[in-house]
């Protein structure tokens, strides 16, 4: 299986996109695994929130084939708990032919990319910058390919 991240716009800051870069790297050890940014639309100002998630959501749907399992990291999604995430991943790695997990812009999807959706995801119910959930996202990732390997990294 292929697990594909989409992002809406690019890493800006020098030190998480280091450290995505780090587990991106170590997340092909275990599986095949890319990154897909798609770029930040122009002259957003002139935009309403609706149609930036509109426009940014024609882009994402570009991206995704007819058999892919997309799952958006969502603040409504479903919550795990790292291995569980890990058992989820893993089922995941059975069943899909290609595993495509979403990142937004700044306004969330549009209803087009909700309505594409299988599932959704939620990391916290605390609020985190779409820069630094990139981050915390690829190192859960990582940290599940290494529970499912009965690798050390993870301790209970």
């Amino acid at each position: 299986m292929k697990t594909l991240l989409i992002l809406v716009g690019k890493t800006t800051d020098k030190h998480f996109q280091a450290g995505i870069s780090d587990y991106v790297d170590r997340i092909g050890h275990y599986m095949p695994f890319e990154l897909t940014t798609i770029p930040e639309l122009k002259n957003t100002k002139s935009l309403s929130e609706e149609q930036q998630k509109t426009a940014e959501g024609e882009l994402i749907l570009k991206q995704l084939q007819p058999s892919d399992t997309v799952v958006l990291l969502d603040e409504h999604g479903k919550e795990f708990r790292s291995i569980e995430f890990a058992r989820w991943l893993e089922q995941k790695r059975n069943t899909a032919r290609r595993l495509v997990f979403i990142i937004g812009g700044p306004y969330g999807f549009s209803p087009a990319v909700y309505a594409r959706a299988n599932e959704q995801l939620s990391l916290s119910k605390m609020t985190f910058s779409h820069q630094m959930i990139r981050l915390v996202f690829t190192e859960q990732i990582y940290r599940a390919c290494t529970i499912i390997k009965g690798e050390p990294y993870h301790h209970e």
